[in-house]
């Protein structure tokens, strides 16, 4: 259905803390709904600030509203991780836990294999056509998996709505709030 692609949020979200100039990764999607993660909220504090053990700073993201105390990645191990999830043929998501964090240990994962992210974004059946139809989201297809891990997230949106073009290249150079245009 819709896992590997982007859904890019419309200025419709405007004001919402969630989803306003969102851009989101499906990484599940199945006729009972749809999960992802936002790709372009970075937050405040690193992965070793929430992960006992784990000595790197790797930028740590907000995935969305469901489950924020839950964390969550995305990564370009594939099989090496047992009980990845495949999200196309390079990247995945999920996997051995234990696995991973030795890797971080090790210093043998580093921050262009795998993104961290607090919760996630979720949908249930049906509720996610509904908000295209609404206009609230735009779906895309996702940026090739070395593009995805190297992209500046606070630019995302911004480079989304430039490549969306028409009228959405308004949005694109508009402030957080317009009125304070």
């Amino acid at each position: 259905m819709y896992r590997n692609k982007l859904l890019i949020a419309t200025p419709e979200t405007f004001g919402d803390p969630h989803f306003n100039r969102s851009v989101i990764l499906l990484v599940d999607s199945t006729t009972s709904g749809h999960m992802g993660f936002i790709l372009n909220k970075p937050l405040d504090y690193k992965l070793n600030d929430v992960l006992e053990g784990v000595q790197q700073k790797f930028p740590l993201y907000y995935g969305g509203p469901v489950e924020p105390d839950n964390l969550f990645y995305l990564h370009k191990l594939g099989n090496s991780l047992k009980g990845s999830i495949p999200i196309n043929d390079d990247l995945f998501w999920g996997g051995d836990f234990d696995a991973l964090k030795q890797g971080l240990k090790d210093n043998t994962i580093g921050t262009s294999s795998v993104r961290f992210f607090l919760g996630y974004s979720g949908w249930a059946g049906g509720q996610l056509d509904e908000e295209m139809t609404s206009k609230t989201w735009v779906m895309t297809d996702n940026l090739p998996t070395a593009k995805l891990f190297k992209e500046q997230p606070k630019a995302l949106w911004r480079n989304a709505m430039v490549g969306l073009g028409g009228a959405y290249l308004l949005w694109a150079n508009a402030p957080n709030n317009p009125q304070h245009n």
